[in-house]
């Protein structure tokens, strides 16, 4: 009876044996599994031959363990970049998002500045022509001339929208060359007025912000000139207004605000302002210590 259950024993264990091998592959059979992978791999990647046929290479192995330890070091390397790589671009993605917000931050002071200022009362400050400084009382409107004087020339009308819109423009302007700034703003808001839409209305306006800035009257001159630009930034005489709007605000004694009219007018305009601003804007600038 113990012969027959030692023997029955032997053969449970003997039979388990080969079913377990079967369950576990031996190293041998993992090897040789691993090759036959290698080289479908290889057939693919190498289709003229095994990797050191391919390389000119005779009875060698495919990669040697210097090589080996070659193309680890340099896949280290790789990695390391693409680390720096990820971290200078992360850092210079915060950089943009940072500067983005401060230019939006420092946009939406400028306009809430400027608009303070058009709705500001009449200050008494000193007044600066476009020119050159000069120094009179501030005037809260404009003065009327003398009776003899006091006329303002009217253009003939013709009947051709084109050139009465010209001519009105003119007169305005030549009374401003006289330096007869109340006639002249009031013969420029004219045409402005009875000519909308023409192109000459932009020059119109920036004029008579001038002529106001030139009669010793900068807050209204501020005024009129910002209406200009913000009216119409593709007006002809846009870009001039947002310099004499900083010229106006010097003569306020705001030449901090003065210098963003100034980095106002490069932004919007750069190099398309006209050759006369590009000269006039840098000394503008170092009055205001920009």
């Amino acid at each position: 009876m113990r012969t027959l259950t030692f023997s029955l024993s032997a053969a449970a264990l003997f039979l388990a044996a080969p079913a377990s091998a079967q369950r576990q592959p031996t190293p041998e059979q993992r090897i040789d599994r691993l090759e036959r992978q290698t080289r479908q791999i290889q057939r693919q990647v190498f289709p003229k031959g095994q990797p050191a046929d391919t390389a000119g290479v005779d009875d060698s192995p495919a990669a040697s363990q210097v090589v080996v330890v070659a193309l680890s070091n340099r896949i280290d390397a790789l990695e390391r970049q693409l680390a720096e790589s990820t971290r200078l671009a992360e850092e210079n993605g915060n950089r943009v998002a940072t500067l983005e917000t401060e230019l939006a931050r420092m946009r939406a002071d400028v306009d809430a500045r400027l608009r303070r200022i058009e709705t500001a009362a009449p200050a008494e400050p000193a007044a600066t022509s476009s020119g050159s400084e000069t120094t009179a009382p501030a005037v809260a409107e404009t003065r009327p001339e003398p009776a003899a004087t006091a006329a303002t020339p009217r253009p003939v009308r013709t009947g051709n929208l084109d050139a009465d819109a010209e001519a009105a423009y003119d007169v305005g302007y030549q009374l401003w060359l006289q330096k007869k700034y109340p006639q002249a703003i009031a013969a420029l808001r004219a045409m402005s007025s009875s000519f909308p839409g023409h192109r000459r209305v932009s020059w119109a306006n920036n004029l008579a912000g001038r002529a106001l800035l030139d009669s010793g009257q900068p807050r209204a001159a501020a005024e009129a000139l910002l209406a200009n630009y913000r009216g119409n930034r593709n007006g002809e005489r846009a870009a001039d207004s947002l310099f004499y709007l900083g010229q106006s605000l010097v003569a306020l004694k705001q030449p901090a605000q003065a210098c963003k009219a100034y980095a106002e007018l490069e932004e919007v305009y750069g190099s398309t302002m006209r050759a006369d601003l590009q000269k006039l804007l840098p000394p503008a600038k170092a009055k205001a210590k920009c």
